[in-house]
């Protein structure tokens, strides 16, 4: 969430933010709104101010013996007034705050301007594409024939795009998740969570998922819980409403979670395979820190994500994503694309972003600096470490061999009691 001084003080510079992502806000809406509640607070404030005055006055008047009946029949029509304007004034607020709620955070100086992803600069590329004397199969077909995956029963036993894997399958989900929270924990430096896995709507609004995005959840019935579409949520709303010291800075959570999203208005997009699931595994990184080292922090995290593929020996590519490809509450964000040999793509695995203090702001989550007495928001990144059911698919398309069988990466085999390949 913007600060509303900042809003009221650089219309022009949003303006131009939102312009460089390709969205409009209710600007003038806000200014009038802003104007009105300002207006409707002084006279709130002056009111009153007269209502005290007038309290005074007509004690006094009837310690003298004076009648106050005019004076106190005037202050009943101050007090309707009164309550009135602050019934207005609510009206305002909600007005104010639906905007307010509804504006996304400004670039990074340093964020390509763009329209769309085929405007995001690559950075790097890491490892050399495998080369194949056979036509590579994607991964729902290898999945198929080694009997490890099947999409057909999950829609029987759901619906479309759910996940069911069996066997070696499903212990190769389970493989990576460790390894990428050991990597994480004993490499990185970073602290296991076992969040909870059902999120309120307080924790969504915090982490910016609502109200501009409930489309894209999914809402329990007759409760006001959601299925938690990413440990991004829970991990930030640890210290909600915390006032942190600054030495406790800065923190580093991983998390394991399924993830649930309704991927609302993608129907047709990547709904082969393991690549867009209503539900899938995740390991998450969460930092929460000081603004001045924020954006050391995004690199180190970018590095961190980067080392499992490295590990996995998985060829991959970093993008740095352009103002028109911005996530509502990032700042900069950089993503992390694996080779999909079959579709010869490189595909999204992981996206690590700096929210700056756009999160924070909202979660009220502020530190304090030694020998200062007011506190200050904390700059909150994210980061997947990675999205476990896209490295499945990228181990089945990259290590599949000509005999049907997968060649488990070398650093996953201790995971998987040393298991070297899964064969047909």
């Amino acid at each position: 969430m913007l600060e509303i001084k900042f809003v009221r003080q650089n219309l022009l510079e949003i303006q131009n933010a939102l312009a460089a992502r390709g969205q409009t806000a209710e600007l003038e809406n806000f200014r009038d709104c802003d104007d009105q509640r300002r207006g409707l607070l002084l006279e709130i404030e002056g009111l009153r101010h007269r209502r005290n005055t007038a309290s005074e006055q007509i004690a006094a008047m009837k310690a003298a013996g004076e009648n106050a009946q005019t004076l106190m029949a005037e202050m009943r029509e101050v007090g309707s007034r009164v309550k009135a304007l602050e019934k207005s004034l609510a009206r305002n607020q909600e007005q104010l705050n639906t905007i307010l709620w509804g504006l996304p955070n400004i670039p990074h100086s340093s964020v390509p301007v763009g329209r769309d992803s085929s405007d995001n600069p690559r950075l790097r590329t890491v490892g050399e594409p495998p080369r194949f004397e056979f036509d590579p199969k994607p991964h729902w077909e290898i999945g198929s024939a080694l009997q490890i995956l099947d999409f057909d029963r999950a829609a029987k036993i759901t619906g479309a795009r759910f996940p069911l894997y069996f066997g070696p399958g499903a212990r190769l989900e389970r493989a990576l998740i460790n390894f990428m929270l050991e990597v994480h924990t004993h490499s990185h430096g970073y602290r296991e969570v076992l969040p909870p896995f059902i999120v309120n709507r307080q924790s969504l609004t915090c982490t910016g998922q609502l109200p501009k995005f409930a489309e894209d959840l999914f809402k329990l019935e007759a409760w006001d819980y959601f299925l938690v579409p990413t440990a991004e949520v829970p991990l930030t709303n640890i210290h909600q409403g915390e006032i942190l010291e600054e030495d406790t800075l800065p923190i580093h959570y991983t998390a394991y979670t399924p993830c649930f999203r309704s991927e609302a208005g993608s129907y047709g997009k990547d709904t082969r395979g393991l690549i867009r699931q209503h539900q899938f595994n995740k390991v998450e990184l969460v930092k929460l820190t000081t603004p001045e080292s924020s954006y050391g922090e995004l690199e180190t995290m970018l590095n961190d994500a980067e080392n499992i593929l490295k590990r996995l020996q998985l060829p991959y590519q970093v993008v740095e994503l352009c103002t028109g490809d911005l996530g509502f509450s990032a700042a900069k964000t950089y993503d992390i694309e694996v080779w999909m040999p079959a579709q010869k793509v490189y595909r999204e695995i992981s996206s690590c972003s700096n929210c700056e203090d756009f999160q924070a702001r909202r979660a009220n989550i502020r530190f304090r600096r030694k020998g200062q007495k007011k506190a200050e928001l904390v700059h909150t990144l994210n980061g997947s470490g990675l999205a476990v059911g896209r490295t499945v698919a990228a181990i089945l398309e990259n290590c599949q061999q000509a005999d049907g069988s997968v060649k488990i990466p070398a650093a996953l085999q201790p995971y998987l009691g040393g298991m070297e390949k899964i064969a047909p």
